[in-house]
């Protein structure tokens, strides 16, 4: 149920100008008591259902028995704010650290995630707000809703949107490369101000 939710997803819509159509469809949604259910693994989009399909060969054969897969966790502050995580660990009851994974095709793989992994720390993360902003503020806004101060931006190079392949697809330790993203109080900051908006209509909607 999406009814008065904005989940990590919805990040870039959150975040786009007021006026755009982006921003209109997200508060439709938001306001919505019958959104739809999207099965990925069954999206007529290549690069949906190639991505669900890899994330679950990623967990099996990249992470140990103590991660959990889509592990749901909410703002404390904005309790509007959702996030769905790909994969976490947990200590002492909560999220002591997630991994988001994207699928990038083998040629932007190859010339621009491979020369980014290259920088140094800094450098890497300006290069990734540069090249993949609308990803590093969805981090962003999952570090929000988890309380910590940094997380992994995982890239997993893709080479077919053949299905039989990809779920049979062994991925090899060359074809992954992880990025430590920390915590960014200005870009949580704007998610917050534009989550106070929708935090006031579901209050007053609720009482």
């Amino acid at each position: 149920m999406s009814y008065l939710k904005i989940g990590s997803g919805d990040t870039t819509k959150l975040l786009s100008g007021v006026k755009t159509k982006g921003y209109a469809d997200l508060w439709r949604k938001f306001l919505s008591e019958d959104s739809p259910y999207y099965n990925a693994f069954a999206s007529p989009i290549d690069a949906l259902r190639t991505g669900a399909i890899l994330e679950d060969v990623y967990l099996n054969q990249k992470t140990d028995d103590f991660c959990v897969a889509q592990h749901k966790s909410t703002c404390i502050d904005y309790d509007i704010l959702t996030s769905s995580l790909d994969f976490s660990w947990f200590r002492g009851g909560d999220v002591s650290f997630f991994k988001e994974l994207k699928t990038i095709w083998l040629t932007d793989f190859i010339e621009v995630i491979r020369p980014i992994s290259s920088l140094g720390q800094l450098e890497q993360t300006d290069a990734i707000k540069k090249a993949f902003k609308n990803n590093y503020n969805q981090v962003q806004f999952q570090l929000n809703c988890t309380g910590l101060d940094s997380a992994s931006l995982v890239f997993l190079s893709v080479d077919s949107y053949d299905d039989e392949h990809n779920r049979q697809r062994v991925i090899g330790d060359n074809e992954v490369i992880e990025f430590h993203i920390q915590r960014d109080e200005e870009v949580i900051s704007m998610i917050n101000k534009r989550a106070s908006y929708f935090q006031t209509v579901k209050n007053h909607l609720l009482g």
